[in-house]
């Protein structure tokens, strides 16, 4: 409620801005998905199902954040790299790992029929999420390389 007698509540809200031009990326994990995927029969060691689900995840996200210049998806993560020139949502780490993994986890879960049709979710997938801050391209590419 703007303009109240609580408003002041606000100034115990963290300031958590991402440094200025730095590479940000954002990794989104799944969390439990050994039994996940065991659960809905994944077929081992990928299963093509979940890897186009995954796939479609992540370009609804991008869909959605003109900001990102590359995602990357491996196994059960996907890496979404900002430039060094973001300015989305100011650049709050907060509300970049929280609204990616939210529209990550609900466009999987939202598509899931059209990748297994034959096999219902039994329980909700689950994904966890950070942001880190590269300075230099030479340490963003090492990233890059190391989730290959």
């Amino acid at each position: 409620m703007a303009k109240s007698k609580y408003e002041y509540v606000r100034n115990f809200e963290h300031e958590d801005r991402l440094l200025p031009c730095t590479w940000l990326v954002v990794r989104i994990d799944g969390q439990g998905f050994t039994k996940f995927t065991t659960k809905h029969q994944f077929t081992k060691p990928n299963d093509v199902r979940a890897l186009n689900l995954m796939n479609r995840a992540a370009e609804v996200v991008m869909g959605n954040m003109v900001e990102i210049v590359l995602a990357y998806g491996q196994s059960d993560e996907y890496s979404f790299v900002f430039s060094k020139e973001a300015k989305a949502y100011d650049r709050r780490a907060s509300k970049l790992i929280t609204l990616l993994v939210s529209k990550f986890t609900s466009a999987y879960v939202y598509h899931w029929a059209e990748f297994f049709p034959d096999m219902p979710l039994q329980f909700p997938p689950a994904f966890d999420s950070r942001v880190v801050m590269y300075p230099e391209d030479r340490i963003m590419r090492d990233y890059l390389s190391w989730r290959q």
